[in-house]
C-alpha cells in the first residue's frame, strides 16, 4: 500500500484556520462512527490537554461514546481526578507497576524510539552475529545511516545517544506498551471497539510518517485500526480551542 499523503499536504493542513480544522476533525470522527457505530468506538482519554479537546469535540456530536482512562499510577493526582470526573469514563489499570517494569525491562530514556534503538543495538553488539545491525548502524552512523558527503546527517540519526550503549543500567521502550498500550488493547479485544486518539503529527517523526501513510483514519493498518482526527492540528490550535471553547 502506498502513502496516502505527502509532507506538503500535512503542512498545508496545519496552516488552516482553527475553525476549518474543527470541521475537518468532526468529519473524520463522523466517518469513523458511521463505520463502526457509536458502541463500536471509544475515546482514548488521558486527562491531558489534547485528549480533553478530543473528548469535547467528539461528545458535542456523540455524547454517549465511552472514554477510556488508563491509570498507570504515574499521573498527577489532579490529572487523574479530572479524567475520572468526566461522565462515562472507564478506568483501566496495567498488570505491572512502574517499578516492576523497570526492573524487568529497563528504563525508558529520551523517547520510545531512542530507547528501542539503544536496547536492540546493545543486544546486537553483545551477540556479535549481525542481528539488529540496522539499529547498530543507526546509532553508530554507519551504512545507510552514514552522513552524506557534504556532512548532512540522516533524518534517522540518533548518534547523539551513542553514550547510552555503555550505560550501567538496562534501557527499554517496553514501559509504554506494558503500562498504557496493553490495557487498551485488552479492552479493545474484550469490547471489539476501535480507538479514537488525540495525537498530532507534529509531535514526532513516527506520528508524521503514520499520517503520511494512513491519513487520519487508519482503516488499513493491520496492527491497529485507529482514528487520529486531530493529526493535522498544532499545539497552538489545542491551546486556542481550550481557551475559546472549554475554559469558563
Amino acid at each position: 500500500m502506498g502513502n496516502k499523503h505527502t509532507i506538503g499536504e500535512l503542512r498545508q493542513m496545519q496552516s488552516l484556520p482553527l475553525q476549518a480544522k474543527i470541521q475537518m476533525t468532526r468529519l473524520r470522527i463522523r466517518a469513523w462512527v458511521e463505520e463502526f457505530g457509536e458502541d463500536g468506538v471509544y475515546i482514548s482519554f488521558s486527562g491531558g490537554k489534547d485528549s480533553t479537546v478530543l473528548l469535547d469535540i467528539v461528545r458535542k456530536d456523540y455524547p454517549n461514546i465511552e472514554a477510556v482512562f488508563v491509570n498507570t499510577g504515574l499521573e498527577y493526582p489532579s490529572v487523574r481526578q479530572f479524567a475520572l470526573s468526566k461522565e462515562n469514563v472507564v478506568e483501566l489499570r496495567p498488570t505491572m507497576n512502574f517499578r516492576d517494569v523497570i526492573i524487568k525491562y529497563g528504563y525508558p530514556i529520551i523517547s520510545k524510539e531512542v530507547s528501542q534503538v539503544v536496547q536492540e543495538a546493545r543486544i546486537g553488539l553483545k551477540r556479535g552475529d549481525g542481528s539488529y545491525q540496522f539499529r547498530i548502524d543507526r546509532i553508530l552512523r554507519k551504512g545507510h545511516y552514514a552522513p552524506l558527503e557534504d556532512g548532512t546527517k540522516s533524518q534517522f540519526d540518533v548518534s547523539a545517544y551513542k553514550f547510552l550503549l555503555d550505560a550501567p543500567f538496562n534501557i527499554s521502550d517496553r514501559c509504554c506498551k506494558v503500562m498504557k498500550k496493553n490495557p487498551a488493547r485488552n479492552y479493545e479485544k474484550k469490547t471489539k471497539r476501535k480507538i479514537i486518539l488525540g495525537t498530532m503529527a507534529e509531535e514526532s517523526r513516527l506520528r508524521r510518517q503514520r499520517w503520511i501513510k494512513y491519513g487520519c483514519n487508519a482503516w488499513d493498518d493491520k496492527k491497529q485500526q485507529s482514528s487520529n482526527p486531530m493529526s493535522f492540528w498544532t499545539e497552538n490550535d489545542v491551546l486556542t480551542y481550550i481557551h475559546t471553547y472549554i475554559q469558563p
